[in-house]
């Protein structure tokens, strides 16, 4: 069995999008569309790692990673930030909440997938 992934992402074609490639390279993928349901995922079955966008409805990503990350059962999951915001507040705000890497859109999908195994690497 490949290692499980959260996505989480709003936009329904790009969620496919990155299901799609994931599960390509072997990985377990499980996506859903907002905040809430990502804290319910990974309550449920914590994944190995979270793609994460911030732009979500009810929760933004920000929220989200705070809450995984204050978490001791979540802490440690890597969270990746996935996002259309590239300003240097957004990434700070990302570091502020404790994400592990922040990859903005539009995004190679190679280096996608390069974080997402360097992570799961360690």
């Amino acid at each position: 069995m490949g290692k499980k992934i959260l996505i989480v992402e709003d936009e329904e074609s790009l969620l496919k999008l990155e299901s799609i490639l994931l599960t390509s390279k072997g990985f377990e993928v499980r996506g859903v569309a907002n905040g809430t349901e990502a804290l319910e995922a990974i309550a449920e079955e914590p994944p190995d790692l979270v793609l994460l966008d911030i732009m979500l409805p009810e929760l933004d990503g920000f929220e989200v990673c705070r809450r995984i990350k204050e978490q001791e059962a979540t802490r440690g999951i890597p969270v990746i930030m996935l996002t259309a915001k590239k300003s240097r507040e957004d990434m700070s705000r990302g570091e502020e909440v404790g994400a592990d890497w922040y990859i903005t859109k539009p995004f190679k999908s190679a280096m996608v997938i390069e974080t997402i195994q360097r992570f799961l690497a360690r």
